[in-house]
């Protein structure tokens, strides 16, 4: 029998959570998720860890005379936790009646589903 394996990883946080930051120079800031990349397990989040880059001027480009863009960078996952009730939060999964996995809020006694 042959083992079937799932390319892509099971990853809690979802493209428009609302994040913050747990470690790095920007911990403690609060954003919301923009990007998952799951490959390489990094977010890009809004506001968070901003690299400034030099554009040359070129004639066919968006910026014609060139200058310094500031733009965000990624951040890798494991430096992020949900931002749920105005406090982070671990989140789980659990299949729900239908079969369906839900991600569920593990800090809340109540176990609230995180839409």
């Amino acid at each position: 029998m042959e083992r079937k394996f799932n390319k892509q990883p099971k990853l809690k946080i979802k493209k428009g959570d609302q994040v913050v930051v747990i470690a790095g120079d920007d911990k403690g800031k609060k954003g919301r998720v923009l990007e998952v990349i799951s490959e390489t397990r990094r977010v890009l989040i809004e506001g968070i860890n901003i690299n400034k880059k030099h554009l040359k001027p070129r004639v066919d480009a968006k910026n014609p005379n060139g200058g310094i863009i500031s733009m965000e960078a990624p951040i890798a996952i494991s430096n992020v936790m949900l931002w749920y009730n105005n406090a982070p939060t671990r989140v789980g999964r659990k299949l729900d009646e239908n079969g369906k996995l839900q991600r569920f809020a593990r800090a809340t006694e109540t176990k609230e589903i995180i839409k």
